[in-house]
């Protein structure tokens, strides 16, 4: 009887181990800014986690902030998941912050590693305004923007139960506070030092109406899809500056080159590209508007005799709509300098010594062909009238007729050439 009990206790703690590991959590790692790739690949992996029928799903996150659109997508799909969402806010000195402060405060469960921060959620802060900047807002649409932020947060704390005077303080005052700090005020629900330490707490604990078994569970991380990690990184001010020099570049070469088609194919994709980017990102109008002037102002020195006024003025409006096309005052959408001014030069040496050069010559007179043959003086060889005739010119004969019959030996103009045959016409007529 011993050896039985002995037996099955042998076989019960035996496949313990592979019970437990059977259960599976999805992983995902957000470092860097929130934008519309980041709102799909979230997406992506909350269907797959659920495919997968994952315990919950992991965030790991880290942000400086990103765009309210796609905050309010991600929040969005946290409060319809099928599947616990966790945000945990690491590794050690990560930031939530801004829309990181949305997305973690929206979660089934708030985590935080030792040593990290949460918090300073002020509107502008999150960008994808029209205006680009705090500064280029009315006094009447920021308060819009702060109150519907307010009351958007506001929303979200009170659905998770989290604290929401804070919640509302860090849009209104723009707080920020430690993790330490976050577990005190209720604002997270626990601080865990690692992944492991992070499974550990989950385990036995309520979210969205389950109770989460993650002791020892398989982790599985998600990956970015190709097309998303390819958006991710062109989701960058300086990528949207320089499609949009290369769209100026391709198109202008394509009307002053035409039928050379590959600059105008290169160009018409980096303008998609550049527009794509230009609705998702804070772009200052005022910024755009003064480029487009400075296109304008190379382009009218080329046909005016200022000696290079406008293209100066080109150059300055071209360096000041580019310190302009971004927020500076907001470091995740400043465009560095070290973009704006290769790219101011080399702008105004293209329109100066390609654009210019090549439209220059396009004026210059037809010094080759049979265009060169017009207004010259010829003598006629024969009779020559408007149905036949013979002239003799630059080593060559050609056929000749005129409206005006014109003697043999007799001098003429020639009015056109049409084909093989040139018109004449009395010289003085």
């Amino acid at each position: 009887m011993n050896a039985v009990r002995g037996l099955v206790s042998w076989v019960i703690f035996s496949t313990a181990p592979t019970v437990f590991a059977a259960e599976k959590v999805s992983l995902l790692k957000i470092d860097g800014a929130i934008g519309p790739a980041t709102a799909s690949y979230i997406s992506r992996s909350i269907d797959e986690a659920r495919a997968q029928n994952s315990q919950c799903l992991i965030i790991q996150l880290n942000t400086p902030g990103g765009l309210l659109d796609s905050t309010q997508k991600i929040v969005q799909s946290f409060l319809g998941s099928p599947v616990p969402v966790v945000v945990y806010v690491a590794p050690t000195g990560a930031t939530a912050t801004s829309a990181g402060c949305f997305i973690t405060i929206a979660a089934s469960v708030a985590a935080m590693a030792p040593a990290t921060t949460i918090g300073a959620a002020h509107p502008v802060s999150i960008g994808g305004f029209p205006g680009g900047g705090e500064e280029k807002i009315d006094d009447t649409m920021k308060q819009k923007l702060e109150n519907f932020s307010v009351s958007y947060m506001e929303t979200i704390a009170g659905k998770r139960q989290r604290n929401v005077e804070w919640a509302k303080s860090a849009v209104k005052e723009s707080a920020s506070i430690t993790a330490e700090k976050a577990l005190q005020l209720k604002v997270i629900d626990l601080i865990a030092s690692d992944i492991s330490d992070l499974l550990q707490k989950l385990n036995g604990r309520m979210a969205d109406g389950k109770t989460l078994k993650t002791a020892g569970a398989q982790v599985s991380e998600i990956k970015m899809s190709a097309s998303e990690h390819v958006f991710q990184k062109l989701w960058r001010p300086e990528v949207m500056f320089v499609l949009m020099l290369i769209a100026i570049y391709g198109i202008i070469g394509e009307l002053t080159m035409p039928g050379a088609i590959l600059p105008g194919v290169v160009g018409a994709i980096a303008l998609v590209l550049a527009l794509y980017l230009a609705a998702v990102l804070p772009v200052n109008v005022t910024g755009l508007v003064l480029i487009a002037l400075a296109l304008l102002l190379f382009i009218f020195d080329v046909y005016a005799t200022t000696h290079g006024v406008l293209t100066v003025g080109g150059i300055i409006a071209f360096l000041i709509g580019s310190l302009m096309l971004f927020n500076r005052s907001d470091p995740l959408f400043r465009l560095s300098l070290n973009y704006i001014i290769p790219a101011t030069l080399v702008t105004a040496a293209f329109f100066i010594f390609v654009i210019g050069k090549g439209l220059r010559a396009q004026r210059l007179p037809v010094k080759v062909g049979t265009e060169t043959l017009v207004g010259k003086t010829v003598t006629a060889l024969t009779p020559i009238d408007s149905r036949s005739g013979r002239i003799f010119i630059e080593g060559e004969y050609w056929n000749a007729t005129s409206d005006t019959p014109i003697e043999k030996d007799k001098q003429a103009e020639i009015a056109a050439v049409q084909g093989l045959t040139v018109k004449l016409k009395i010289k003085g007529r």
